[in-house]
């Protein structure tokens, strides 16, 4: 599978016709033209066959895109078939939000334990995840696979925990701690999730919006 110099708008793009085509799957449609795909995801469909033709050749001239060979193909780009397994860092409100409401094995992902230093979770299980103690970490990263740390500890604690995950060997950190994690002197990926990121570039296209109306 071809995947050099792939951008990364082209990469952030794939996660979105992956959910069209669960989409049209869920609504019985087989086939889909990058035309129509373009018109239904605002996006060009010389974008989105550009997009594609980074990972080789997809769906035919007049025929466009078989929606399951297509949501297989997109899934397997992704890494949704290598049985990626993760843990969850902090039990707080982020952390028992994603445990109880994101299903990770829906995108290929394992979610096998938590850690947390309260006492009165550790031992217990939340949605079928049994939950650790801190002190229990870098055992528990020596004796089992784990390829992605989900931190959602509060901001004091980033560092130090990020610390010890690097120290450990983890591959990734899926971080929510609203602090910017760039995992210095190590090959760890880290994607930096900040919710405010959202909701400022909406307000600032609300604006936007309000200004122009107000020139008219």
């Amino acid at each position: 599978m071809k995947r050099s110099k792939v951008s990364n708008n082209v990469i952030r793009r794939l996660p979105r016709y992956l959910r069209k085509l669960d989409e049209l799957t869920e609504a019985g449609i087989s086939r889909i033209s990058s035309s129509d795909m373009g018109q239904q995801l605002g996006l060009t469909p010389s974008q989105i066959r550009q997009d594609l033709s980074c990972f080789g050749g997809f769906g035919q001239q007049g025929y466009g895109y078989s929606v399951p060979a297509l949501r297989e193909q997109i899934a397997a780009i992704l890494g949704m078939d290598r049985g990626y397994r993760a843990i969850l860092i902090g039990v707080g409100n982020i952390g028992h939000a994603l445990i109880d409401n994101f299903c990770f094995s829906d995108w290929g992902v394992t979610l096998s334990a938590a850690f947390d230093v309260k006492s009165e979770l550790i031992g217990s299980s939340l949605n079928g995840t049994a939950i650790y103690s801190m002190d229990e970490l870098e055992r528990y990263l020596e004796e089992n696979p784990v390829d992605i740390a989900v931190l959602t500890v509060p901001k004091d604690a980033a560092l130090p925990v990020t610390e010890r995950l690097i120290a450990a060997g983890i591959d990734a950190i899926w971080n929510f701690t609203n602090i910017e994690l760039t995992g210095p002197d190590s090959d760890v990926l880290v994607e930096n999730i900040h919710f405010s990121d959202s909701l400022l570039s909406l307000s600032y296209y609300i604006s936007e919006r309000r200004d122009e109306q107000q020139t008219k």
